[in-house]
């Protein structure tokens, strides 16, 4: 079996918050504040998630309950903030908007068992993707939708009744003329049980973006077996008790 990825970091709540790779490499979160519980799944008011998105303090953000939360609005997270969602199930509705051709965003070592879609589905912005293991989808695993770049790198695809592992949906932005999808490129990437990988051939691959453009190191291995054996215990969202807290020392 492959060896644990973090291993030498302790179980504590924010043990993780100096190990951080990829576009969020640098942040430090909420690790110099303190909790705050989302007790509710309402858009707003008290114990809310905008509610504390919004507080000027640094926060770490946990979660009381298990849910969806529809958003009304975009939802804006100020400075110094870590949303912490690990021992609840929590999904979060409409947020869209231009705005997101600025977003950058790293997805390693998760794990997504036997859900629909959207792992992720990506509008405008940059997502690097490595080490994941993503099974028994219900109807695609990756999508790039409008102006969007994805880099899929060493991770596990493994289909179900669904074989279509890479989609592309062609949309206009609110700003643009012209309808357009987004580019996909896939490196080292394993598809096992007919996953068809269904790449477009032609599509300007010299405007795609390569994470070493932004950040020099990962931590990433082949896609294989073991790596699928330690991401299927390791990872994903379990029925597990939350780590306890431990204060930062500022």
């Amino acid at each position: 079996m492959a060896s644990l990825p973090y291993a030498d970091v302790d179980s504590s709540l924010r043990a993780l918050a100096g190990r951080a790779e990829g576009f969020g490499r640098f942040a430090v979160g909420g690790l110099r504040g303190p909790l705050y519980s989302v007790t509710t799944l309402a858009d707003d008011g008290p114990g809310s998630l905008r509610e504390g998105c919004r507080k000027k303090e640094p926060l770490w953000i946990v979660f009381e309950v298990s849910g969806t939360i529809h958003l009304s609005s975009y939802l804006n997270v100020s400075s110094y903030k870590t949303i912490d969602g690990r021992g609840h199930g929590v999904k979060l509705t409409d947020p869209s908007h231009v705005g997101d051709r600025c977003v950058r965003v790293t997805i390693h070592h998760c794990f997504f068992d036997g859900t629909r879609q959207r792992h992720p589905r990506l509008r405008f912005g940059k997502v690097h993707l490595y080490n994941n293991y993503t099974r028994n989808w219900g109807i695609y695993a990756v999508c790039a939708s409008v102006e969007s770049q994805i880099y899929s790198q060493c991770n596990i695809y493994e289909a179900g009744q669904k074989k279509k592992t890479f989609e592309y949906y062609t949309e206009k932005a609110a700003d643009k003329e012209e309808a357009k999808s987004g580019l996909i490129r896939s490196e080292g990437d394993l598809f096992l049980k007919g996953a068809q990988a269904c790449l477009l051939t032609g599509a300007g691959n010299e405007c795609m973006f390569h994470p070493t453009e932004f950040y020099p190191t990962w931590t990433m291995e082949t896609a294989s077996d073991s790596l699928k054996a330690v991401l299927q215990v390791c990872s994903g969202w379990q029925s597990l008790a939350r780590p306890e807290e431990q204060r930062a020392v500022a």
